[in-house]
C-alpha cells in the first residue's frame, strides 16, 4: 500500500463566471521515501492538487469527487478535526513565496514555537529547544540569536530555510514543496535543493515537489507527473520523462529548455496560451497549441496509455506511433479510417 493514494480527484472553484475545473481526474501514488515531481506551467493545477490533499482550498474551492488516502485513511470528507491532526503532523507544506509566508510582526522563534506547540504536546521550553534544533538542521547560523529576529532581518534564502524548518519540525511523513525556489537566485536555489535532499535522506520522508523548473525535477525526483489544464498528460520515472517524452506538451517543455550545446540556436517556446478552464474542450486541452494535432485530438480526449511498467501518456500521437508499430491496434479503433487518411497515418 502506498503512503499517499490519490484517485480520480476532481477539484473546482465556483465563481460568478461559472465552475472552474482546476483539477480533472488526477490519480497518483506516493511511496514511502520517494520524491514525486509535479510539473507544468502556471494554471495547470499543480498547486490546487497539493492544496486539495491538505484541504486548504479557498472558500470558493471544493473537492467535487475522488479519493485521497493517507496511509489507508480516507481524507476526503473526513472533517476538519481529522485534517488538523494530519496537517503538520503527517503532511506538511512549504509555500512558494518565503517573502510573504512568514508573519512580519512576530519573531522567527515565536512562529516556529507556535507551530510546534500547535501540532505536538511539547511545552514552551521543549518547543524552543526543538525550534533551535530545526534551525541548526537547516543550516541557519547562530540559531539562538536568530530566534529573536524578525523575518525582515533574513535574506530570501534564509527565510526559505526557516520555512523548511517549520514544515519539518513535527517530522511529517510527507513534505509538499510548492515552488520552494521560485523567488530565489540560482546559487541559493542549488543550496536549498541540496538541503532538502540531505534532510530527506536523514528523515526518510516522502516529498511532493511542485515546480515549473525541469532542472529541479532532474535533480530531485524519482517519478514525474506532467500536468496541463488540470489533468495528468504524462507520468513516469525521471529518466523516462526526460529521455523518452511521449506527450506533445512534454516534448514542448523539453524543447524550451536551454542547454549548453544548443550552438546558439533559438529556443522553441510553446506557442499560444493556456486553455480557458471555464470552457474545457471535448478533446485534448493541449490540441489548440499542438503543432501535430489531429482531427481526433479536437473531438475526443485520449486516455492514459501504458507505454511500459514505468511510463504512461495520454496523447493520440502515442497511440498513432504505437499503432504504426502494430502494438496498439485496439486503441486506434476510436480513430476513423478517414481521420487517419487525412493525417497520412495509414500504412502504405
Amino acid at each position: 500500500m502506498a503512503l499517499l493514494e490519490v484517485k480520480d480527484l476532481h477539484t473546482s472553484f465556483f465563481t460568478d463566471a461559472g465552475e472552474v475545473k482546476a483539477v480533472n481526474g488526477v490519480s497518483f501514488d506516493l511511496d514511502y521515501g520517494k520524491v514525486l515531481g509535479i510539473v507544468g506551467e502556471s494554471g495547470s493545477g499543480k498547486s490546487v492538487t497539493a492544496y486539495s490533499v491538505m484541504q486548504i482550498l479557498a472558500p470558493t474551492g471544493k473537492i467535487v469527487s475522488g479519493s485521497i488516502k493517507y496511509d489507508g485513511q480516507e481524507l476526503v470528507g473526513a472533517g476538519e478535526k481529522v485534517m488538523k491532526d494530519i496537517r503538520g503532523n503527517k503532511i506538511s507544506i512549504i509555500f512558494q513565496d518565503p517573502m510573504t509566508s512568514l508573519n512580519p510582526t512576530y519573531t522567527i522563534g515565536k512562529q516556529l514555537m507556535e507551530a510546534i506547540m500547535l501540532h505536538t504536546d511539547r511545552n514552551r521550553e521543549e518547543a524552543r529547544a526543538r525550534a533551535i534544533e530545526m534551525l541548526t538542521l537547516v543550516n541557519v547560523n547562530e540559531p539562538e540569536k536568530r530566534m529573536h529576529q524578525y523575518p525582515y532581518e533574513f535574506s530570501g534564502g534564509m527565510r526559505q530555510r526557516v520555512m523548511i524548518a517549520m514544515a519539518l519540525a513535527c517530522e511529517p511523513d510527507i513534505l509538499i514543496a510548492d515552488e520552494p525556489t521560485t523567488a530565489l537566485d540560482v546559487t541559493i536555489q542549488a543550496g536549498i535543493l541540496e538541503l532538502m535532499k540531505d534532510i530527506q535522506k536523514k528523515m526518510g520522508m516522502a516529498i511532493i515537489m511542485i515546480t515549473h523548473d525541469l532542472g529541479v525535477v532532474a535533480q530531485m525526483c524519482d517519478e514525474v507527473i506532467v500536468m496541463y489544464a488540470g489533468s495528468i498528460c504524462e507520468q513516469g520515472t525521471e529518466e523516462e520523462i526526460f529521455y523518452n517524452p511521449r506527450h506533445e506538451y512534454t516534448k514542448g517543455l523539453m524543447r524550451s529548455i536551454p542547454t549548453a550545446d544548443n550552438n546558439g540556436e533559438r529556443l522553441q517556446p510553446i506557442t499560444g496560451t493556456p486553455i480557458d478552464l471555464l470552457n474545457m474542450p471535448a478533446g485534448c486541452p493541449f490540441a489548440p497549441r499542438c503543432d501535430n494535432a489531429m482531427k481526433i485530438c479536437l473531438s475526443k480526449k485520449c486516455e492514459r496509455i501504458q507505454i511500459n511498467d514505468y511510463h504512461q501518456a495520454a496523447c493520440w500521437m502515442t497511440v498513432k506511433e504505437a499503432a504504426e508499430a502494430g502494438k496498439l491496434d485496439q486503441l486506434t479503433a476510436a480513430m476513423s479510417e478517414t481521420e487517419r487518411e487525412e493525417r497520412g497515418q495509414t500504412h502504405e
